[in-house]
């Protein structure tokens, strides 16, 4: 059940940002994605459930490097005024 809500999260997050990067930042946020998936995959097969756990935090921690890096790549972490919606002058 976590992983459905957490794959159905992170498609959601992925078409609302994919139109707003660049081809390089997509394939960076996409390779981070098929990492934190592989890492999840991993973790349905844990022993434990406190393994369990570390593998998730893990997958999540993946992701989340991965979407900062695109963004980092796109404009440098900062957030465009195009994207705001305040200052728009068109």
């Amino acid at each position: 059940m976590k992983k459905m809500i957490f794959t159905t999260v992170a498609a959601s997050a992925a078409l609302a940002l994919g139109a707003c990067q660049s081809p390089e930042a997509d394939a960076v946020e996409d390779q981070a994605e098929a990492e934190a998936e592989a890492i999840d995959e991993m973790a349905d097969d844990a022993t434990t459930e406190a393994a369990e756990e570390q593998l998730e935090m893990q997958a999540d921690m993946v992701e989340e490097q991965g979407e900062e890096a695109a963004n980092a790549m796109d404009d440098d972490g900062e957030i465009a005024p195009s994207e705001t919606g305040i200052g728009d002058t068109q």
